[in-house]
């Protein structure tokens, strides 16, 4: 690849379907867990809010990464799991796209914005909360082919 000082022209490259699935995850403490469990919380459901955050996110992640391509996303699936024993909620987004570019940075904004959504609304019960592990979990399409995270 050649040194760029903008955005990279894909104009040459071959439109393909794409995929890319991003996860993260926030430990959120007893008190704040059993809030997301039970439905309480005072700001209203806590991942249904994360889950509008993330595709909205996902959307307008050319706004937010200077380099990014606007991309036309075809689809947006975000899931969550909650771990009872870790008191912790992940975070999944899966993007898909037919297009000249991948859609890696638009799973990864999205799944960040889940768990700092999740960060807002629980925030009056407990600031301790923390984001971590926010990853590349698989990419399928374009050029550099499918790209798998080992376990």
């Amino acid at each position: 690849m050649t040194k760029s000082d903008g955005i990279i022209d894909i104009s040459t490259k071959d439109i393909t379907k794409r995929t890319a699935t991003a996860r993260g995850s926030i430990s959120l403490g007893e008190e704040a867990f059993k809030t997301v469990k039970h439905g309480t919380c005072i700001k209203g459901n806590v991942l249904e809010t994360a889950k509008i955050a993330a595709i909205n996110a996902a959307k307008s992640t050319p706004s937010i990464i200077p380099m990014c391509h606007p991309i036309l996303i075809e689809a947006v699936d975000v899931a969550f799991t909650q771990n009872e024993q870790e008191k912790s909620i992940t975070a999944a987004v899966t993007i898909k796209s037919s297009g000249r570019t991948g859609v890696e940075m638009e799973a990864l904004v999205g799944a960040s914005t889940a768990c700092l959504t999740i960060y807002d609304m629980l925030k009056y019960i407990d600031r301790a909360m923390t984001i971590s592990k926010v990853e590349l979990i698989e990419k399928t399409g374009g050029k550099s082919g499918d790209y798998k995270r080992p376990n």
